[in-house]
């Protein structure tokens, strides 16, 4: 890589929010120090009007980059980590317990008794031993998650939260809890945009128009959500020995699912404070879509097993036999002449060509096509075809926009899980028609299916 690509590419990484406050805060302290120097040079000549003026010049400039910059570039740095790692929060008790101290601290303060300065030191003596031993309790530990592995949307799970106490020391009352909540993140970025005179907002024809730059803010890339949103609780853990404690999982929509780090949280020996040490920790499930017999399924299932049962007992295209129509028949084999002459249904039964498999197929639609709540359905309802035929051990193959190889039917779930609408070429148009008995889940109206396809298929349409 060359110097120039090393140096785009160092640009490319660099956070511009805190370059701007960087820029800003160094300007200001210019400004500052010149007023500074400026102040200095007018108490020499003995004007002390623009002495004072210079002078509050430089102490109102260096408050605001004190305010407004350094507090944004001190959360850059190796503190924001230390201060995440570590985390204080003063309990009900703990509020309660210090506003006593200060009761008591202002009456001893007011008479001078001695006795009273005692119990304040006791005191906070006390809150001090407090936050050493909480520190102490969550310091040496390390968490590990046991999750399952094949996760279905909607359905309960168990999972175990390991604690390991390397140090020596025992550990009293820890709570492996969630991370705390972080803002949503924004990415600051510049625009192309345009300077208008009169602003447009007045309603007034504008005067001025020219090309111009904007500095705007945009939401960043969206988090997973976390795996595991409840506490567990270990009231004692010997030094050196591990312990587990099973948790309940259920996972309500389909999707990835991550943990970026859990914390450890105490609030031994006094509940002064809750102490919380924030673990590293990259942990991840996929969650497939639900496969749970909905009364959608159950409505369209008997139509599909009676389809696919016809098309395996003779699927060729050589007529075998005229015989009497029975249960689970296609009406496409109906065959009507017979029917007119002899009064009753007659089917035709053709000749088997070959073992061939039934394909799924998800035709994933348009972004406009359908509505969130159709599409999810949609996609359960693939999967829960899928899985039915999957149990019954029929020989499956997949299709769908973007999935390639030959998958299983967990790597048919596993694509379900993480899809999204999207624009792309005509994907039934690709499909061969012969050789395969197609369940087709699609989004487009009636009418547009391929007749090559539609002859050896069964459509589901996801709108109805």
């Amino acid at each position: 890589m060359s110097l120039r690509q090393q140096f785009v590419e160092a640009l490319h990484n660099v956070e511009r929010g805190a370059w701007v406050r960087l820029l800003v805060a160094i300007f200001g302290l210019a400004l500052a120090f010149a007023s500074a120097l400026l102040s200095t040079a007018s108490r020499e000549a003995g004007d002390a009007l623009a002495t004072a003026v210079f002078a509050s010049s430089a102490l109102l400039l260096a408050g605001v980059v004190a305010v407004s910059t350094v507090p944004y570039l001190a959360r850059r740095v190796v503190a924001h980590q230390v201060r995440d790692a570590l985390n204080y929060e003063v309990t009900r008790e703990g509020l309660i317990y210090l506003a006593l101290t200060l009761l008591i601290g202002i009456a001893a303060l007011n008479t001078g008794n001695n006795l009273l300065f005692i119990i304040v030191a006791a005191m906070l003596g006390a809150v001090l031993v407090s936050g050493i031993v909480s520190a102490v309790m969550i310091s040496g530990m390390e968490i590990e998650l046991h999750l399952p592995h094949h996760v279905f949307a909607g359905q309960s799970y168990a999972g175990a939260v390991l604690l390991h106490n390397r140090r020596w020391l025992p550990a009293f009352s820890i709570s492996v809890v969630p991370p705390s909540g972080k803002r949503d993140r924004f990415e600051w970025h510049w625009q192309r945009s345009e300077f208008v005179y009169p602003p447009a907002r007045t309603g007034r024809k504008a005067i001025i128009r020219w090309p111009d730059l904007s500095y705007v803010k945009t939401p960043g890339p969206r988090q997973p959500p976390p795996v595991i949103e409840q506490s567990v609780y270990f009231p004692y853990l010997p030094g050196g020995y591990r312990q587990s404690v099973e948790v309940n999982l259920r996972f309500p929509q389909r999707g990835l699912y991550a943990q970026r780090g859990i914390g450890v949280s105490t609030r031994f020996p006094f509940s002064f404070l809750s102490k919380t040490r924030t673990i590293a920790l990259n942990q991840e499930v996929l969650v497939f879509p639900s496969v749970e017999s909905t009364d959608e399924l159950f409505e369209v299932l008997p139509m599909i097993s009676g389809e696919v049962e016809t098309n395996q007992r003779g699927r060729g295209s050589d007529l075998y036999r005229i015989r009497d129509y029975e249960a689970g028949d296609s009406a496409r084999h109906v065959d009507w002449k017979a029917t007119a002459k002899s009064g009753e249904l007659k089917i035709r039964e053709f000749t088997r060509e070959d073992e061939r498999c039934v394909c799924i197929v998800f035709d994933n639609p348009a972004p406009d096509a359908l509505d969130s709540l159709h599409y999810e359905r949609a996609i359960n309802l693939s999967a829960s075809i899928a899985w039915h035929f999957f149990q019954e051990n029929t020989e499956l193959s997949f299709a769908a926009p973007g999935l390639t190889g030959s998958p299983d039917v967990y790597g048919f779930l596993e694509y379900l899980a993480t899809v999204a609408p999207r624009t792309g070429p005509e994907f039934l148009n690709t499909i061969d028609g012969q050789g395969q008995y197609h369940i087709i889940v699609t989004a487009r109206p009636r009418g547009q299916i391929p007749t090559a396809l539609w002859q050896s298929s069964y459509v589901l349409f996801a709108q109805e």
